[in-house]
């Protein structure tokens, strides 16, 4: 076991020495990444307009003026939201409006009891949460030469615990769907083992890494909506999840920015 822990730690070191110079970019990269899916949305919904319309319309029961209403809010919240997200500013604001979003889509799509679509959404309210946590820990280190604000350190731990209960939903949503091979049985040991880490706040930075090298490869082999073109229908839906997919990648970087918080096993092991 100790030889096990030291091999861990010299790991650790080393992976630290390798991405210190990445550090400052991470953050921004994280947010970008976290936001991608409501920006292709956004785009998607407008480049689409008619078909949009329609579906609201005839299988929705929209009137018409208020799918067009619908539509045009949808874009304006996620297209600012977005804006405000990357650029880390009224975060609250900016959590708040997407995750409007993704319930009220969910209603109006017919969506929110698809299982598929409910653990995707809620992973990616994990990241937004996460998001969320970020801008406390940065409250908190702006008062007052340093001095902590205890709300908002209280908000930040409560936060972070929910975001990274949540963002680990994306792994259950890819273990009960498609067929089991061996490379699939092996992703689902390794990515179901660090989602547990993540969760309890074990190791969690490392973890969420692992995870976010795990996703890049899943969603480059899987989700290559830019190879199908004989079915266009299918090719939004699977380029819908690889922008997903790239929004809960954002949520992990964005775990390793900020760190699992005080409910974690990590911060307790300090304290021993």
């Amino acid at each position: 076991m100790e030889q096990i822990r030291n091999v861990s730690e010299q790991t650790e070191d080393v992976l630290e020495k390798v991405g210190r110079p990445l550090k400052p970019y991470i953050p921004w990269v994280a947010r970008a990444l976290l936001v991608s899916t409501f920006i292709e949305d956004s785009a998607r919904i407008l480049m689409q307009w008619q078909n949009q319309l329609y579906f609201l319309q005839a299988y929705r029961g929209f009137p018409w003026g208020l799918s067009h209403l619908f539509l045009l809010l949808n874009v304006l919240v996620m297209v600012v939201c977005s804006a405000l997200a990357i650029m880390r500013r009224q975060t609250m604001f900016a959590v708040s409006g997407l995750f409007s979003v993704i319930v009220v889509q969910g209603f109006a799509y017919g969506l929110i009891f698809d299982m598929s679509f409910f653990l995707r959404n809620m992973a990616v309210g994990g990241g937004l949460l996460i998001l969320l946590a970020e801008s406390f820990v940065a409250q908190k280190r702006n008062v007052f030469a340093g001095l902590p604000s205890l709300s908002d350190e209280d908000r930040a731990k409560y936060v972070l615990l929910g975001g990274r209960i949540l963002l680990v939903l994306l792994f259950v949503s890819f273990v009960f769907s498609g067929s089991f091979t061996v490379a699939r049985l092996v992703v689902i040991v390794v990515g179901g083992l660090s989602c547990l880490m993540v969760a309890v706040g074990f190791k969690a930075k490392w973890s969420a890494i692992v995870l976010v090298a795990i996703l890049s490869v899943f969603n480059l082999v899987v989700n290559n909506w830019w190879s199908i073109d004989f079915n266009p229908t299918h090719r939004d839906f699977v380029k819908y999840d690889f922008f997903q997919t790239l929004s809960i990648m954002g949520g992990f970087l964005l775990l390793v920015n900020v760190g699992p918080g005080s409910f974690s096993v990590d911060e307790k092991k300090k304290t021993f």
